[in-house]
């Protein structure tokens, strides 16, 4: 339940600080603006992004250059398939001179987190992982410790090496608020990359907010307004994924399993934090088509039939948007 009203003049006064956070970030950054836009939802949504895509598109880049932005701590953890947990949790370490045991904490312990290339891990580091995202907290021996506030968890993963890779279980790619699919540069695009980045020093971002930021911003997202329709419109959409001949769709053979109560959780959270990004106190139903892709490709499980059809997530969402009746 909503306890407080957002009004129009402080949703466009929020989104144009929003907005110099982006543009702080595009000095660095050629193109590529629907992945940081969605790095900052996730930010103001206060929930965990994967980003998917082949190696060079900048996804390391650009989760440091939104950590460069943000006044707060920043660890990148480089996944490989010998790490173990304690290389991300810390672990306890024996003191010879006092004869006890101390607790070392791992980099886990920072607001952004840049796990690069998930998929190289291991189950139990993934395991260790998936605690922290869930509950916030990380245990070491008998005791917890309290993860800082904000904190977010930025992964990568390369879709298309799978030597030597760890497919992440369904479980732990539920955490994630958002899945981002990034995509090659244009050729405009890419000959600024190049003018850019190939002649002296590449640009760095400065920081342009502060955690006590962070936390008004979500204040305010949670404050945006969601019209009765609209909360209906995104339990057509989900509910479309598992009764799908309830809404005219013939996707039964296509999909095994519909989207989760996190995707309807997911679909508000994301479209409060566009309308305050786009300088609004209210969503509309484009905020919701927006984000659906983000927060759905990744909760649905398809069918070998669709894989034999060539069919991805992002082809059956765009079959419910075009049949779910739009309010």
């Amino acid at each position: 339940m909503q306890t407080q009203s957002l009004d129009q003049g402080q949703a466009e006064a929020i989104a144009a600080r929003l907005q110099q956070v982006l543009d702080e970030a595009g000095r660095v950054i050629v193109g590529q603006r629907e992945m940081l836009e969605g790095l900052l939802l996730g930010l103001v949504a206060d929930g965990h992004i994967l980003l998917e895509g082949v190696p060079g598109l900048a996804k390391t880049l650009a989760v440091r250059t939104l950590a460069q932005t943000v006044k707060a701590g920043f660890r990148r953890i480089q996944f490989t398939p010998d790490l173990l947990p304690a290389d991300i949790i810390g672990t306890t370490v024996y003191r010879r001179e006092t004869g006890d045991f101390t607790v070392k904490l791992g980099p886990i312990f920072s607001s952004i987190i840049l796990a690069d290339e998930i998929n190289r891990a291991p189950a139990k580091v993934q395991s260790a992982l998936l605690e922290a995202m869930q509950e916030r907290q990380v245990t070491i021996g008998e005791q917890t410790f309290p993860l800082p506030d904000p904190f977010l968890v930025l992964a990568t993963q390369n879709p298309i090496e799978q030597e030597g890779t760890y497919p992440l279980p369904e479980a732990q790619v539920d955490r994630f608020l958002l899945k981002l699919r990034v995509r090659y540069p244009d050729r405009q695009e890419e000959r600024l990359i190049l003018e850019r980045m190939s002649t002296g020093a590449a640009p760095q971002a400065d920081p342009v907010i502060d955690p006590q930021d962070i936390a008004e911003f979500r204040r305010a997202a949670e404050a945006v307004f969601v019209d009765e329709k609209i909360k209906t419109y995104i339990l057509d959409l989900v509910f479309a994924t598992r009764e799908p001949r309830r809404y005219g769709l013939d996707l039964e053979p296509l999909i095994n399993y519909g989207a989760s109560p996190r995707a309807t959780l997911a679909l508000v959270r994301l479209a409060r934090a566009r309308a305050l990004l786009r300088g609004r106190a209210f969503v509309v139903p484009e905020d919701i088509k927006a984000v659906g892709h983000g927060a759905m490709r990744h909760r649905l499980l398809l069918s070998y039939e669709a894989e034999a059809r060539d069919l991805d997530s992002d082809a059956l969402i765009d079959m419910l948007f075009e049949t779910v009746a739009v309010p």
